[in-house]
């Protein structure tokens, strides 16, 4: 009888250490911060204290001194909560996944939230400081003509008018941008030339281009046809051949081109900024970013704005914008389904 109890205190004695080891596992399983490690651990929580009550309990049962046939039917009813606490820890687990699951993406969408609010606090930052410089021009003009001061009035008038075709773009702009995010864009698909597209917007900037010393070409693999709204790809086109002309030093050449690569058809602009850091392009698409004075030597006259809208353009029509650094500067490629 005293070997049956000492075999009996040092099962019990195991079931003890196995159960403590247990449990100190799922109490490190929970303070790591990941959901599936807590999952794992509401799994294995229920299991993990029926088998050290079991083990109490079958040793108890030998220790009183049951029968053979008796110790064994107890074990049988101990063994048949087993998988009452599996599907008890499954149930948990789930629960425990969904939760954790809710907090995450309750946590990406504040994230979110807070970096959409940074963005636009520097975008009414952004257009504070480049609203108020055209006003302060024309403040200027509008005095000195009013004092009679204008040493060339045709010329004062012509300036006036430029500050306030810079303000109308930025404010058109704005309200592209707010066009964007509302949804209302690409409304009006039709099958569209690209071709065609990228040629008339070419020679449409062809003058700008000269005036800027640049040369502006076009190149395309044929027709290319794609279901696009022609006037929003038009302004697309637009924007990242005037952003490549703003960006490109006199003397440098801007080359747009179209073609077809993996089903999709797409539209390129390479200018010679000469590259801009790794580190920056992946913020170039963002409202009011200008990356580095460095880039642009003539100067911006916009409110950071263009490229924002061509993201925004392209992917209502379901397609991506991309830039890299290629050549003497950047590569700027829009992609389009081609249905």
């Amino acid at each position: 009888m005293g070997a049956e109890l000492q075999a009996v205190l040092v099962s019990a004695g195991v079931a003890t250490l196995v159960g403590g080891a247990g449990a100190f596992l799922v109490l490190l399983s929970t303070r790591r911060p990941s959901v599936r490690a807590v999952a794992r651990a509401a799994l294995a929580a229920p299991v993990i204290v029926v088998l050290a009550v079991a083990a109490g309990i079958y040793a108890s049962a030998r220790a009183m001194l049951l029968s053979e046939h008796d110790s064994r039917l107890v074990l049988l009813g101990l063994l048949a909560a087993f998988p009452v606490a599996l599907v008890t820890g499954w149930i948990i687990a789930r629960h425990v996944q969904d939760l954790g699951r809710t907090l995450v993406e309750a946590e990406s969408a504040r994230r979110r939230e807070l970096e959409v609010e940074e963005r636009r606090r520097e975008l009414v930052a952004w257009l504070s400081h480049d609203l108020r410089t055209p006003l302060a021009g024309i403040g200027a003009l509008a005095e000195a003509l009013e004092d009679g001061v204008a040493g060339d009035p045709a010329e004062a008038f012509a300036r006036l008018r430029r500050e306030v075709g810079r303000m109308s773009g930025m404010v058109d702009d704005l309200l592209d941008l707010s066009r964007i995010h509302a949804g209302n864009v690409a409304r009006h698909r039709q099958s569209v030339s690209l071709s065609d597209l990228v040629s008339d917007v070419v020679a449409s900037v062809q003058p700008v281009a000269a005036a800027c010393g640049v040369a502006l070409t076009g190149t395309t693999e044929g027709p290319v046809v794609a279901s696009v709204d022609a006037r929003e790809l038009t302004r697309v086109v637009e924007n990242l051949v005037s952003n490549a002309l703003r960006h490109t030093p006199a003397g440098g050449a801007v080359e747009v081109s179209v073609g077809e690569r993996d089903g999709r058809r797409v539209v390129s602009v390479q200018d010679g900024c000469g590259g801009i850091p790794e580190e920056l392009l992946p913020r170039l698409f963002e409202p009011a970013f200008r990356g580095t004075a460095a880039r642009t030597p003539r100067g911006s006259e916009g409110a950071g704005l263009g490229l924002a809208i061509v993201r925004g353009i392209v992917e209502a029509h379901g397609g991506s914008v991309s830039v890299h650094n290629a050549g003497a500067g950047c590569r700027f490629e829009v992609g389009l389904p081609a249905g």
